[in-house]
């Protein structure tokens, strides 16, 4: 892309964003129109099974005919097959338009480079800038067609002298919190940005959680709690029925307590990562925050199967308790908090990538 076009390029990132939390386990993706160096329409893909960005930025146009001497801007390939909605390609190519300019190509097989090839035997001048920007916004996406399995978030809160929580007993001591409502809240955003969210049984156990947004605005993620031998009680604050939740267990043939969206899976414990991996790809969650213990956020970091980490640091000090995990991996970004440190992590192929990113 040229230079002169890289406040539309970040135009479309800005848009894309907007579609976050509702339009997965669909890509991110904003569009732009410009004519004589003015955009002219806009738009994004705004929920999953509704209208595309270049769709929405087509209809956005007041004069239809300035299409034909326009360009289009958008950060992944157009669509070229019948899903929820007609392809995308088809409306470019019906409106005229004459260049478009795109960020990257789409992974999905379905589409991939099929695009492409048929805006350019349409006549349509197509330049693809191949920006990691583009690829990162989606990493999401591109985790899940080419890895097969969702893009995974782990997220831990740990005091100063490394620990995540006090020795309790159920039922008799509540946790100590080390992050403050403004902390809270931002979680409760990262948790209305994701498809699902996953803990162990002692976190269930002994802090009850909701694993809700119920501090922010936005969709709840789909709960999904381990419980090998099914000791959680009903009585729990996961089996309240106001969001589908998922049980992954060992045992055979359980029966639903009569509990609303309430799913028991039975998986292999030898392999439980790579099964709880497996379910996801079945059943298109394409996003994973872990906000588990140790021993399951450490499961998924030695099988290296994470892609982001978040840690808040606190300045509490515990003295002794359950030692928080340990990752080796240089963080990308820190951001201080009023009680705490907040630093994001990113595994090797992402944290390259970054380092690559212009904006």
């Amino acid at each position: 892309m040229d230079t002169s076009d890289d406040k539309y390029h970040l135009r479309c990132i800005e848009l894309a964003t907007k579609g976050m939390g509702n339009v997965a386990p669909n890509p991110l993706v904003g569009a732009v129109i410009v004519h004589d160096n003015t955009i002219i329409g806009e738009g994004y893909h705004n929920y999953f099974g509704g209208p595309h960005a270049e769709v929405n930025a087509i209809n956005s146009v007041k004069n239809k005919d300035a299409l034909k001497k326009s360009k289009l801007i958008v950060n992944l390939e157009p669509c070229s097959h019948y899903g929820k909605t007609p392809p995308c390609v088809d409306l470019i190519i019906e409106n005229g338009i004459p260049e478009v300019i795109i960020g990257c190509v789409d992974p999905n097989p379905v589409v991939s480079g099929k695009g492409i090839d048929k805006l350019k035997k349409a006549g349509i001048k197509v330049s693809l800038t191949n920006d990691s920007s583009m690829i990162f916004l989606n990493r999401r996406f591109f985790t899940f067609q080419e890895k097969h399995r969702p893009y995974i978030i782990l997220k831990w809160a740990e005091t100063s002298d490394g620990f995540i929580d006090k020795i309790r007993d159920y039922n008799f001591e509540l946790p100590e919190w080390l992050t403050d409502d403004y902390a809270r809240l931002m979680v409760h955003k990262w948790r209305s940005e994701e498809q699902a969210i996953l803990v162990g049984t002692n976190t269930v156990l002994y802090d009850n959680p909701h694993l809700t947004t119920r501090y922010f605005y936005g969709k709840n993620p789909i709960r999904m709690i381990i419980d090998r031998t099914l000791r959680l009680p009903s009585k729990l604050n996961v089996f309240d029925g106001s969001t589908p939740t998922v049980v992954f267990t060992e045992v055979k043939n359980v029966q639903n307590k009569n509990i609303k969206d309430l799913v028991y899976v039975n998986i292999d414990f030898e392999y439980l990562t790579y099964q709880i991996m497996e379910y996801c790809y079945n059943n298109n969650i394409s996003s994973l925050i872990i906000e588990g213990g140790t021993m399951l956020i450490e499961s998924f970091i030695k099988t290296n199967m994470w892609d982001e980490a978040r840690i808040f640091t606190s300045d509490n000090l515990f003295g002794r308790g359950i030692v928080a995990p340990s990752i080796s991996c240089q963080y990308s970004k820190l951001q201080k908090l009023s009680n705490s440190v907040l630093r994001y992590y990113f595994n090797h192929e992402w944290h390259e990538l970054i380092k690559k990113i212009r904006l």
